[in-house]
């Protein structure tokens, strides 16, 4: 298991114990092989017993070249870190004892940022809860996870504590595809629905483009996020800067280009808004208005002028359309 922190007393233990020595006789700066005495047998015990008792990755003793405890104490010291956070809520207002939480989930390559802002434009006791993915923002040092599934998985674990009260899903692009996939595993395992569900820039029920960004060559995919808006020229134009972000978008990408559809979809018997921008190049109304197909009930397509990121320039309205939709909604 992973500790975050080591003292070079407790290393200087471990080591004595491996050579059953007393801890004093192994000082700070005395060389392993020289002094110390440690062959490449103790050493490979030493090795073991280090990344086992501290967490680091299998012969990164060795691959450190430290040849004292000095030396190895501050090599585990720059390896290890505060545990990251976990949770993927982020509350820009938290509510003691809100009426209503309203859950949003973001794009590919994206993070809860589509969503900063919006908590002005609803009323004080509704709770925004913003949803991030690992391997960005605060959840930086946690791996990427690449199928819808998991992620699934992943939101529902953090989620399920707070749908004691009305609560709706509103998900931008594969924000949208992970908010009917959240709806469908309560449905499923017979846990409260969602008062409204709103999908934006996302088709139904199907891979969400006949591309694969995921695969596409570095140059084709940052020419296909420049057609889409919303990612900063930035981000797309210093190579640097690509070269860090790259695989996430690549990660989420590959999630919403590998996710299996249904083949017979069950009809959530939950509100279902859809969203679009009247110029997104990149998802046509027809596959917006085919959400229909798989709700009881379908109020619709909202339209706003603007592209694929429509939803950055119009927060006032979505979040009005929202109060409106769910409170229709309520039962």
């Amino acid at each position: 298991m992973t500790t975050t922190s080591v003292t070079i007393e407790e290393l200087r233990t471990l080591i004595a114990g491996v050579l059953e020595a007393e801890p004093e006789e192994v000082t700070d700066e005395a060389h392993f092989a020289h002094e110390l005495d440690i062959d490449s047998l103790l050493m490979l015990e030493i090795s073991t017993r280090v990344e086992s008792a501290f967490g680091v990755p299998e012969n990164a003793v060795a691959a450190s070249g430290a040849t004292t405890v000095a030396e190895l104490h501050a090599f585990l010291t720059s390896q290890l870190t505060p545990e990251p956070p976990t949770s993927p809520l982020i509350r820009p207002r938290p509510v003691s004892d809100p009426a209503v939480r309203l859950f949003l989930l973001h794009h590919a390559g994206g993070s809860h940022l589509l969503y900063r802002g919006w908590a002005e434009h609803f009323p004080k006791d509704w709770e925004l809860c913003l949803l991030e993915a690992p391997g960005r923002g605060t959840l930086q040092a946690l791996p990427l996870i690449d199928d819808c599934d998991r992620l699934v998985d992943y939101f529902h674990a953090a989620i399920a504590p707070l749908l004691d009260r009305p609560f709706g899903f509103f998900g931008h692009s594969m924000g949208a595809l992970i908010a009917y996939q959240l709806t469908r595993r309560l449905l499923r395992q017979g846990e409260p629905l969602p008062t409204w569900l709103g999908v934006s820039a996302y088709g139904a029920a199907r891979g969400d483009a006949d591309s694969s960004p995921h695969l596409m060559a570095d140059d084709e995919l940052r020419a296909w996020l420049r057609s889409g808006g919303g990612s900063p020229p930035q981000l797309l134009d210093n190579d640097d800067v690509w070269r860090k972000f790259a695989p996430v978008f690549r990660t989420d990408f590959k999630l919403v280009d590998t996710w299996t559809p249904p083949r017979s979809p069950e009809l959530l018997p939950v509100p279902l808004t859809a969203f679009t921008g009247l110029h997104d190049n990149l998802i046509g109304e027809d596959r917006l208005v085919a959400w229909r197909r798989l709700t009881t009930d379908f109020r619709g397509l909202e339209r706003y002028d603007g592209g694929h990121f429509y939803l950055m320039e119009h927060q006032p309205r979505i979040a009005a359309a929202i109060m409106a939709a769910m409170r229709s909604a309520a039962p």
